[in-house]
């Protein structure tokens, strides 16, 4: 068993649930503790059976429930010393021996699954991507990220499924009520990534193994489901990819998605 679920997706709070034989991960706890409870008791997982809580940096949508999760279950919390140094507020809660540290692009292990996180361009402290090792089998989680680079590719490579943000479509959010300087955010260098780049970076792994991925951190103001996934899709197209290759998903924002089971 090598499977994931998305727990919620989007700026209202994200998380994620791995799991396989021996291990059950969250990555994220952006939502609140009740929320992500009930989100895990609909796919038949105890929250207290958690095994470890991964952080990909440290914005309200992403820890929101971290602390208070830890301290009540007394589950231990992966981040990076300058993730830990910018939740002050959160670390203050999570018990000092469940406080565990990794350096970005190191590897490090939880029970039978492997990690490596990778530096990822989004106007946070030190915000990470992750591949995810079970076995001969690799996924990797990749969203909040303002535009792609060479080495993020490297570690997406030979993925079989990822969660790949897919924010927003430029022409919503350029006519968009947001106000001028957050769309220059969302669209900047370390804001989010758009449904065509997002297409582009799917269409390129399919040629390395990726046999699924699922579209997450959707905007509710300049995206839509459907225009991300076709977005997606008549990317792959373009790229004499045949549909039937890639399992195309989108997130949820307020629910658990369908689970993918990677092997």
């Amino acid at each position: 068993m090598f499977s994931f679920c998305s727990l919620m997706s989007g700026s209202s709070g994200n998380s994620s649930f791995i799991q396989t034989e021996n291990s059950k991960i969250l990555i994220d706890a952006g939502g609140s503790a009740k929320r992500i409870t009930e989100a895990l008791s609909s796919i038949n997982v105890d929250i207290s059976d958690l095994d470890a809580i991964l952080v990909t940096h440290e914005h309200v949508d992403h820890v929101q429930s971290l602390g208070t999760i830890s301290k009540k279950y007394n589950i231990p919390v992966y981040a990076n010393e300058n993730t830990w140094d910018a939740m002050p507020e959160q670390k203050a809660k999570v018990p000092k021996d469940c406080q565990k540290l990794f350096n970005t692009n190191d590897n490090f292990e939880i029970n039978d699954i492997k990690f490596k996180s990778f530096s990822i361009p989004h106007d946070a402290a030190d915000p990470c991507g992750f591949n995810v090792f079970y076995k001969d089998n690799k996924m990797s989680i990749a969203t909040d990220f303002g535009h792609i680079t060479p080495e993020i590719i490297e570690h997406l490579e030979k993925s079989k499924f990822m969660l790949l943000e897919a924010n927003y479509d430029p022409n919503i959010l350029k006519c968009s009520k947001y106000p001028y300087n957050l769309k220059l955010r969302i669209s900047g260098p370390n804001g989010h990534l758009c449904n065509e780049t997002s297409g582009k970076i799917v269409s390129h792994l399919m040629k390395t193994g990726l046999t699924s991925v699922m579209l997450g951190h959707l905007s509710k103001e300049n995206n839509f489901p459907e225009l991300a996934y076709k977005t997606v899709a008549e990317e792959a197209l373009y790229n004499v990819h045949n549909e039937s290759d890639i399992l195309i998903k989108v997130a949820k924002r307020t629910e658990p998605s369908s689970i993918i089971n990677i092997a």
